[in-house]
């Protein structure tokens, strides 16, 4: 029915291709919306937005986008509710894998599984290749416990000492940690930001982590050799000190090269390309048998149950950390914090998150507005590097602009997955080129959370490490060079359109 007829006339901020599509004034709206709100969430909760402020500007700016459409262009509220319902319904599977994914964490530290990876790490490390092996250890850390965060505030701030034991400067040392962490964080199945990544873009997460190894692996290689480089010129000490790091942990756990098991067999299940729930609930329960195996005493210590039978207090405290914090006690303050766990109930606040997330998406979805904007886009897109570059663009200006590399990630995919299966991309192009733009950078930027964390819990300033940081500068450009190459990059079968 034409506008006229209904006595509306009709706006010049509407485009017609089947239904109403706003104009991408309009469209934005929400969007700065969003941003405004989040700006806003940070500076009064800080590090804390996570907790609840977040979501919050996400229920907001979801509110806006439907007001707008439905006063403006007469969209019916059923289809923003069908449309919400279907967005929360293509993640509820990942919400689960990341439930388990909390019970893997904890169940991974607790069993002895980090701290016995971790002992022989620190051991590996000399005066002259400290930069380096610092990088490669917090690397190792942040895979096996999925969390650069975590990561960055116990051994970094253990390593950070050593550094400057060693007259290493603090930004060199700042730099080495940060890049290990992060390239931790990116390539383990265990990171929300790898999942967020993967499931936003609708990919399997194993085949998004193997398909980042093209971009990935050359990043951090260029990044070791630089710090392997710097080593020569920094480093007095003939060894290092770090017989109370290990003490701690050997005092503490039952440290066993058996529980090495445990990622042994998952990285068999990972290569043979099993489900990814499947993989890590495995994991999880074979976890969970070596802790009763080899740390019975801190599941006791765990369950804080002196009133029930022993072998209680053992499946008291493997349920515990399976699904709640843990706190163990080593005698150093930097292990207590290492070795604490959050368990599944330390993923809620990114269940949440992705939640509120879906809602924004959706009515986004539902009110044409995002199909308004990524029409701009296509517009921009001359070929495959325009593409992967407005997407690595896309992600850092999110990342400046809402200040949380989780929701930069989030909209990124959902902004350009349409445009990706339109050029006839796979989606896994996408999930890579959004982390390598999304994920490592959002630590560079002094008011975003990731970089006000990082440089409140070293004490280096964002702009000091940032120069040091190579792995985190080096991705994105990498992610545009190697589509510049074409290489592992292919097409699949366009959508057909009328």
């Amino acid at each position: 029915m034409d506008s006229q007829e209904n006595g509306i006339d009709q706006s010049p901020f509407v485009e017609e291709k089947n239904n109403q599509i706003p104009h991408p004034l309009i469209a934005a709206i929400p969007l700065l919306m969003l941003i405004g709100l989040l700006t806003t969430i940070l500076i009064l909760f800080g590090s804390d937005a996570l907790s609840g402020g977040s979501q919050i500007a996400l229920l907001l700016a979801s509110a806006i986008c439907i007001c707008v459409s439905m006063f403006f262009y007469r969209t019916p509220w059923k289809q923003f509710e069908e449309q919400i319902k279907q967005s929360l319904g293509n993640v509820s599977v990942t919400l689960i894998i990341l439930l388990v994914v909390g019970m893997l964490a904890g169940s991974w530290m607790i069993s002895g599984v980090v701290p016995t990876l971790i002992y022989y790490g620190v051991q590996i490390m000399s005066p002259r290749f400290f930069l380096v092996s610092t990088c490669v250890i917090c690397a190792l850390v942040s895979i096996m416990s999925g969390s650069s965060w975590t990561t960055i505030a116990t051994i970094g701030i253990a390593l950070l000492g050593i550094g400057e034991a060693l007259d290493v400067p603090e930004a060199w040392t700042a730099g080495s940690i940060i890049s290990g962490a992060y390239f931790g964080d990116k390539m383990s199945p265990l990171s929300d930001t790898t999942i967020l990544a993967s499931s936003a873009s609708k990919v399997d997460i194993f085949s998004h982590i193997r398909y980042m190894t093209y971009t990935t692996i050359p990043s951090i290689s260029i990044a070791l050799i630089i710090f392997l480089i710097a080593g020569f010129f920094y480093g007095s000490s003939d060894a290092l000190q770090v017989s109370e790091f290990t003490n701690g942990l050997s005092a503490t756990f039952n440290i066993s090269i058996f529980t090495l098991i445990v990622p042994i067999i998952t990285g068999i299940m990972i290569a043979k390309r099993m489900p990814s729930l499947v993989v890590l609930f495995v994991s999880s329960m074979l976890a969970g048998i070596c802790a009763i195996i080899f740390q019975s005493d801190i599941l006791k210590e765990i369950a804080a149950s002196n009133d029930i039978a022993g072998i209680l207090q053992v499946v008291k405290g493997l349920a515990i950390t399976f699904f709640g914090a843990t706190n163990v006690e080593t005698g150093s303050d930097s292990l207590n914090e290492l070795v604490s766990t959050g368990g599944m109930a330390g993923m809620l606040n990114t269940i949440w998150l992705i939640m509120c997330s879906m809602c924004f998406g959706g009515s986004m979805v539902a009110s044409h507005m995002l199909e308004s904007l990524t029409i701009v886009v296509l517009r921009l897109v001359k070929n495959r590097v325009s593409l992967v570059s407005s997407t690595v663009g896309t992600g850092i200006f999110l990342n400046l602009a809402t200040g949380d590399q989780s929701i930069s990630i989030i909209l990124t995919a959902d902004m350009y997955r349409e445009v990706y299966e339109k050029e006839g991309y796979e989606g896994r192009l996408l999930s890579r080129t959004t982390e390598d733009a999304g994920t490592v950078t959002s630590v560079l930027i002094p008011w975003n959370t990731c970089g006000m964390t990082q440089s409140t819990v070293l004490g280096v300033p964002t702009l000091t490490y940032l120069p040091y940081c190579f792995f985190n500068l080096i991705s994105p450009f990498m992610s545009i060079i190697v589509a510049a190459t074409g290489w592992k990059i292919r097409r699949v079968k366009v959508k057909s359109e009328e």
